[in-house]
């Protein structure tokens, strides 16, 4: 944890383990982001607690119960706890079936056409702010194509819900992959950077409007 703060980044945490392990690092807690399917109450009123940067939401039931725990924190107005919303965008990633995480009938996250009705939802609750949307379509990603398609996916959705709103957070998950075996040959993290951020500019360019 130490050397992915070293190096300027932020850190993902999934479980009040890694909670707790990214905290004993000293870690800013405004700098973590907490995800995970199926977080438990405890695990969801630690990270309100110690002031995690963001939550990722992945079910309404979440939702509902992130917004009580927070509300009972007393976190509302500008201390409203922020959070994120996990889209489906139905893009299978370049890797092993089993490995993928953003098909449309698997357990993550809202599809996309579920996903306004789940913002306007969460713009409804005073315990908790929308700052942005994150989608993850799997792991051990080789190549930029398959973020490329869902940055794509994402843009029509992005741009339709920050016309209600502010929306500065555009995440688009990782699952970059490395070399487990001696034919592998993962894409440099550069040339990986370059081609997210050129899909996204291009995503954005035929579709947002400044605001």
């Amino acid at each position: 944890v130490r050397w992915v703060t070293d190096e300027g980044l932020a850190v993902d945490v999934a479980t009040g383990g890694e909670l707790a392990v990214a905290l004993a690092a000293g870690v800013d807690p405004s700098r973590l982001g907490l995800h995970g399917n199926n977080k438990s109450v405890a695990e969801l009123e630690r990270a309100v607690e110690v002031g995690v940067g963001s939550i990722v939401v992945d079910s309404l039931i979440e939702i509902e119960r992130l917004a009580v725990i927070a509300e009972r924190a007393g976190r509302h107005g500008e201390s409203a706890q922020n959070v994120l919303i996990r889209v489906n965008t139905g893009v299978h990633a370049e890797t092993h079936d089993f490995l993928a995480t953003a098909h449309e009938d698997q357990k993550f996250g809202f599809a996309l056409a579920a996903a306004p009705a789940v913002a306007a939802r969460i713009r409804e609750l005073p315990s908790l702010r929308l700052v942005g949307l994150h989608c993850h379509i799997g792991s051990q990603i080789f190549g930029t194509a398959g973020f490329a398609e869902s940055a794509s996916r994402l843009a029509d959705l992005y741009a339709e819900l920050r016309a209600g709103g502010d929306l500065p957070v555009l995440n688009l998950g990782g699952g970059f992959g490395i070399a487990y075996t001696s034919v592998d040959e993962p894409t440099p993290i550069a040339r990986l950077a370059e081609g997210i951020v050129d899909a996204v500019v291009e995503a954005c360019r035929l579709r947002l409007r400044p605001i």
